[in-house]
């Protein structure tokens, strides 16, 4: 292949994650750059009537009006749909963005929806609240339990959505028995896979229709942007975007662009992440002061075997137990030193979280049962820091409980 002829393209299939993620995207825009540009425009010039038309005409083009596409949008995508192995993808201003649009345009009014009992909160909500404002049941079940997302399908049945591992229990959801079940019966599928990132986890190998990353977490990497990414088939982003146009969730270029400058490190930092919260995690299942914890990659965890069957690697987040109670709990959080106290994860910098203090401002106490957190649960998103470090900043918490 002549390597300075831009019209000649890489096969992208052959490429490896590490190489996809810096070259995957070379020939997307040919603007002779080697850092990509960000195009701070939010319209895009035609150069005659034809043109424009032409533009206008054109779905997600890159170059009309920035809410409906933008040459950085196009690098991100195209990488996207690569790490997912899917036809294309689609970028918003927040995972939540990505959710939403997606769950509005594949449901009405009279269908039903099968959902988790243990979602990311605001997915919870959407579930709990908004869904049933239009007219869409919901019916909530145990994820562990394929049995039990049998016995939900009914005739009107139109989507399940799925999160593996869930946010922030860490409850595996076995992937491929729900598309068993799904797709015999036009059930679309829909999986949020921030939690594992396309490195650690490709949900549509395993015959999921849609996959969701709330771009902000492991995507980005660096905890300085918000964005999602949707990645799918060529007919059902057309479908998504046009509920996108509409509903606006709109990536803005910079942090698109961050975005993609943080996708070019991404099976590094995932490597380290992944190392670094294995190692942490048989650290802490030796202390006395931690009741439990629960990470997929511990032999302890009740879903290791499935796990191991659908994941590469387990990813940054470890959910542990204190023993005692809510004030327990606090103490030992509020006595991290390296580790701040803060949401997101999946970044190069670990964080902290107890989950009981920030989920109770925006769920009941109900939801947060059904989701199965408890007062003395926290939530340890494993950054790329040494592992010593890591351990003595531990250690030094427990001890001071």
């Amino acid at each position: 292949m002549n390597k300075h002829d831009p019209h000649e393209q890489l096969n992208l299939d052959e490429l490896r994650d590490e190489t996809l993620v810096v070259h995957g995207d070379d020939w997307v825009t040919n603007d002779g750059t080697v850092a990509p540009a960000i195009y701070y425009s939010a319209t895009f010039r035609a150069q005659n009537s034809a043109q424009f038309a032409e533009m206008a005409g054109t779905s997600r083009h890159p170059r009309y009006y920035t809410r409906y596409g933008n040459p950085v949008h196009e690098r991100v995508k195209k990488i996207m749909a690569e790490l997912e192995g899917t036809e294309t993808a689609l970028v918003t201003g927040s995972g939540m963005g990505a959710i939403a649009t997606t769950l509005l345009t594949l449901v009405s009014a009279g269908d039903h929806v099968i959902a988790q009992t243990r979602h990311y909160m605001s997915t919870a909500k959407i579930m709990d609240e908004m869904l049933p404002r239009f007219g869409v049941e919901v019916t909530l079940v145990e994820q562990a339990d394929i049995l039990a997302f049998e016995a939900a399908i009914r005739p009107n049945t139109k989507l399940i959505m799925v999160e593996s591992p869930a946010n922030p229990t860490l409850v595996i959801t076995d992937l491929a028995a729900v598309v068993e079940l799904a797709r015999p019966r036009g059930i679309i599928v829909v999986a949020d896979n921030t939690f594992a990132s396309p490195i650690n986890q490709r949900p549509h190998d395993l015959g999921v229709d849609v996959v969701i990353h709330s771009a902000t977490k492991y995507l980005g990497g660096h905890h300085d942007l918000t964005a999602g990414v949707i990645c799918t088939s060529e007919e059902l982003a057309e479908r998504i975007w046009q509920t996108h146009i509409s509903i606006g969730s709109v990536l803005s270029p910079m942090d698109a662009w961050l975005l993609l400058r943080g996708l070019r490190t991404l099976p590094l930092r995932i490597e380290r992440i992944n190392a670094n919260a294995l190692a942490l995690a048989k650290f802490l299942e030796e202390q006395p002061q931690i009741e439990r914890v629960y990470y997929p990659g511990l032999p302890s965890h009740p879903q290791h075997e499935l796990a191991k069957r659908q994941m590469r690697g387990f990813g940054a987040v470890i959910a542990l137990a204190i023993k005692g109670g809510y004030e327990e709990t606090q103490r030992f959080v509020s006595a991290l030193k390296l580790i701040p106290n803060a949401v997101s994860l999946g970044g190069i910098d670990s964080l902290v979280v107890h989950t009981a203090a920030m989920w109770e401002g925006v769920m009941t106490e109900e939801q947060m049962r059904t989701a199965g957190i408890p007062p003395n649960y926290v939530r340890l998103s494993v950054g790329i820091e040494h592992i010593e470090d890591l351990k003595a900043d531990v250690l030094q918490a427990l001890q001071a409980i």
